[in-house]
């Protein structure tokens, strides 16, 4: 006996498109070519190829732990390095698409110099990279562009720009962190439940099954748990939807060549950062050891700019404005922002970077950053 599509598994998310094709044939010709072109967009976004980068750029240091990429830019003040999140996502979230890029719009704004730091998926061989080791080469990468830069930390680069700027305040000119926990304990995230929720052992198993790494695609599978409906489900159902606008197809198939390849990450990195800053909450504390030292964040006394997601439940707005408080930096030149949407949008949401970063940049400049 033939299965009826309800009969297929549907604990797999690649059976529910195909489940819902076999129904929809018996709705007509248009139903199935309408079909077929799913299935194919299906499989497109569920294996797709690994993301580009969307505007020129060269590599000017590769160094263990990333390629340091220069976006250019004609002017003679300080550069502005971009600390792209190192959570498990290609750094191609600051270049995201043509018009849809941080690093293009923050050279549209006037800025002399734009880099981004390309963080390397890790190898067996980088299992052992510490926090240490990363915050040794952001310092060399300032090192390279004159040895003082404006840094603009996203999201976990933002906790690691600050760190940097606490262990080397002269080097660090001025600081952003956009939707960057500081403060891991403030709001009630699930990142932060889950994070106090969850054994230290049940992470460090998951480091161990994987050759002393964590898994970029166990994480995105607890990534994609957060909103599973959509994940599992709605995206599909949207898909089908839109099956014949070529616009909604190339937007969708973008993004999930950057979602859809997760990197793997250093067991030792990953493991500090969950236990000694997301459970301990140590940086925020001024307990946290880094490069010989132990960081205050009242030794950043450089201006910053706090950005946080209105509706972010990633970095909640509680952890980022938390550092008004936290940084030794002057409360008159702190300024905050909240910015409608969601985590991933204040980096490559098309509002946030027509109608936020343009006004960020402005206020970079300001700082030395023409």
């Amino acid at each position: 006996m033939t299965d009826r599509p309800q009969d297929i598994e549907q604990s797999v998310p690649w059976f529910w498109p195909m489940a819902a094709v076999l129904g929809w044939q018996e709705a007509g010709y248009q139903a199935m070519a309408d079909g077929l072109r799913f299935v194919e967009e299906a499989a497109e976004i569920s294996a797709p190829p690994e993301p580009d980068w969307a505007s020129p750029n060269k590599v000017l240091l590769d160094l263990d732990t990333m390629r340091l990429r220069d976006f250019g830019g004609g002017g003679t003040g300080l550069p502005v390095i971009v600390d792209a999140p190192y959570a498990g996502h290609s750094a191609t979230i600051a270049d995201f698409a043509p018009g849809q890029s941080l690093a293009a719009t923050l050279l549209a704004s006037g800025l002399g110099r734009v880099l981004v730091t390309d963080w390397k998926p890790a190898t067996p061989e980088m299992r052992d990279f510490d926090i240490d080791k990363y915050l040794a080469e952001i310092n060399v990468a300032i090192d390279e562009v004159g040895g003082r830069a404006i840094l603009v930390g996203l999201c976990q680069g933002g906790w690691m720009s600050a760190m940097v700027a606490a262990r080397f305040p002269s080097k660090v000119a001025a600081l952003v962190l956009a939707g960057s926990p500081i403060d891991t304990d403030a709001g009630d995230g699930p990142i932060r439940r889950m994070a106090h929720e969850t054994p230290l052992a049940a992470y460090q198993k998951m480091v161990a099954a994987h050759d002393g790494r964590m898994s970029g695609s166990l994480m995105l599978t607890g990534w994609k748990n957060m909103h599973a409906e959509k994940q599992y489900l709605g995206k599909f159902l949207d898909l089908y939807a839109h099956i014949e606008d070529r616009n909604y197809i190339e937007r969708t198939e973008t993004f999930e060549r950057w979602y859809e390849n997760p990197l793997d990450l250093p067991g030792r990195y990953y493991l500090q950062a969950i236990d000694l800053l997301f459970k301990q909450n140590l940086f925020a504390k001024g307990e946290f050891v880094g490069l010989g030292r132990r960081l205050s964040l009242k030794d950043v006394t450089c201006p910053a700019f706090l950005l946080a997601g209105e509706s972010d439940d990633i970095t909640t707005r509680e952890q980022v404005f938390a550092a008004e408080d936290l940084l030794g930096t002057p409360k008159a030149q702190i300024r905050k922002l909240l910015a409608k949407g969601g985590h991933i949008g204040l980096f490559m949401g098309r509002h946030t970077l027509t109608d936020v970063w343009p006004g960020i940049a402005e206020w970079i400049a300001e700082q030395g950053g023409k």
